[in-house]
C-alpha cells in the first residue's frame, strides 16, 4: 500500500524541446516552461486528491539557466504540503542533453493548489501526512513559505 500512495504524490513527466518551441534568441520560450510547470502542479495535485484543482498561486520561478532546443526536459513534481482546501507542489525542472547525457537543474518552484466543489468554492482535499525526512522537510519548508505568503 505505501507504494500505490507515494505514486500518488510524486509525478514526473519528460518532453523533448523542439524548434517550434524556440524563442528571438534560439533557446526555448519560458511561457513555454512556466505553461508545463502549470499543467504538471495541476495533473499531481489532481492526481492525488482526485478532484478538480486551480492555481491559486507560484511562488520563485527562476530560470538558472537556458533550456536548449533538442533538450529532453523533465518536471519531477511532488504535494509537498496539504491544507484544508489547498495544496502545495514543488517542482524542479532538469534538462538532459540527449547527445552527451549531460544533465542540468534549471528551475524549481512551488505551486499552490485549491480544490472547487461542483459549485465552484474551495472544498476539503485527501490529507498526506509526511512520513520520511524528505517529506517531513518539505512539508516544514512548504510551511514557512505559506506563512510568509499570509504575512
Amino acid at each position: 500500500m505505501p507504494t500505490e500512495e507515494r505514486i500518488e504524490r510524486d509525478l514526473t513527466m519528460t518532453i523533448l524541446m523542439t524548434p517550434d518551441m524556440a524563442n528571438f534568441a534560439g533557446n526555448v520560450h519560458g511561457g513555454l516552461i512556466l505553461k508545463y510547470l502549470d499543467q504538471v502542479a495541476y495533473t499531481c495535485a489532481s492526481r492525488f486528491t482526485r478532484q478538480y484543482m486551480v492555481t491559486a498561486s507560484v511562488d520563485q520561478v527562476r530560470f538558472h539557466s537556458p533550456v536548449h532546443i533538442g533538450d529532453l526536459v523533465t518536471l519531477l513534481a511532488s504535494v509537498n504540503y496539504t491544507g484544508r482546501s489547498s495544496l502545495e507542489v514543488g517542482i524542479r525542472v532538469e534538462t538532459e542533453d540527449v547527445t552527451t547525457g549531460v544533465r542540468r537543474h534549471t528551475n524549481s518552484c512551488y505551486f499552490t493548489m485549491v480544490a472547487l466543489g461542483d459549485d465552484g468554492k474551495p472544498c476539503a482535499v485527501r490529507q498526506a501526512a509526511p512520513r520520511t525526512d524528505e517529506e517531513h522537510r518539505r512539508w516544514s519548508d512548504a510551511l514557512r513559505r505559506r506563512a510568509a505568503r499570509e504575512s
